[in-house]
């Protein structure tokens, strides 16, 4: 019998990313334990709080959100930051302007983007990630009192060495029919100008028919408002609600939020499935 190989290390997720699943972690891994040998795609991949969560040998993770993905390429080649990071309003809107500037000047995918993205990103306002119409980073300076940043990341490069990373629209992808898929497109919500072309309900629509069309197991999830329970519904999709944290809200308010998850594609029933959130 071979030697099993050593586990990689697990790594927490190094971006803020409001709406983040690292909370949803749980409530995957009883579903992807009896497929943990197989691939796990993420068309919309965000921070990747679940690829770090369950850790797999082999992934395909895709966004269309270029500036993070550049991060992450970074880090599969084992980043380390150089330039002065401080929790300082002064510092932030300075190298936001840079930012947008090596943007503008076609450089959006250099080692000093990618350090610019994560110091932006852990010291702006609460770990959103905005671009406007014109693809400029515009999310303004946080209120931490302290924030601990990160130089050395090349830990991370053993976790990515399998892991493929791509910045396509997520019907560009072909997943292979083993594949295990988990879906997490923005929210049924206004605000979805997470990078440019925002994510409409013809985007929700387009990918839940994308995901009913893969033969292997696909978890969805999303805030569970009518249309999308229905629209998962009808693609005959197993429905499970669980309430979520309400991570950002203009008015303060901390009411956890209903989410859907939705699965499809898997050989047996799981016990998951039957639990109570």
């Amino acid at each position: 019998m071979p030697d099993k190989k050593p586990a990689i290390t697990p790594v927490k997720p190094p971006l803020k990313w409001a709406g983040g699943k690292r909370w949803l972690v749980k409530h995957i891994k009883p579903l992807w334990q009896q497929y943990s040998d197989r691939r796990l795609v993420e068309p919309l991949c965000g921070g990747l709080a679940v690829a770090f969560g369950l850790m797999p040998e082999r992934a395909l993770l895709n966004d269309v959100n270029a500036h993070s993905m550049n991060f992450f390429k970074w880090l599969k080649r084992g980043l380390v930051i150089n330039i002065p990071m401080l929790n300082d309003k002064e510092l932030y809107y300075k190298y936001r302007e840079l930012f947008n500037t090596i943007i503008k000047n076609g450089q959006a995918c250099s080692i000093v983007a990618a350090q610019l993205f994560y110091y932006l990103n852990r010291t702006g306002y609460n770990g959103l990630c905005r671009f406007n119409s014109r693809d400029e980073f515009n999310v303004p300076f946080g209120r931490y009192k302290n924030i601990n940043y990160t130089r050395d990341f090349t830990c991370y490069r053993e976790v990515f060495k399998n892991w493929d990373l791509s910045v396509t629209d997520f019907e560009a992808i072909t997943p292979d029919p083993a594949d295990f898929i988990y879906a997490d497109p923005p929210y049924d919500v206004d605000f979805t100008q997470y990078a440019r072309g925002g994510f409409a309900w013809e985007d929700q629509v387009r990918l839940a028919r994308w995901l009913a069309q893969h033969p292997g197991p696909v978890v969805l999830s999303n805030q569970a408002t009518g249309r999308i329970i229905d629209l998962y519904t009808e693609l005959e999709f197993k429905i499970s609600y669980l309430n979520g944290p309400r991570m950002i809200n203009c008015t303060g308010n901390r009411t956890p939020a209903r989410e859907v998850l939705a699965t499809k594609g898997f050989k047996e029933a799981s016990p998951w499935h039957t639990a109570k959130f």
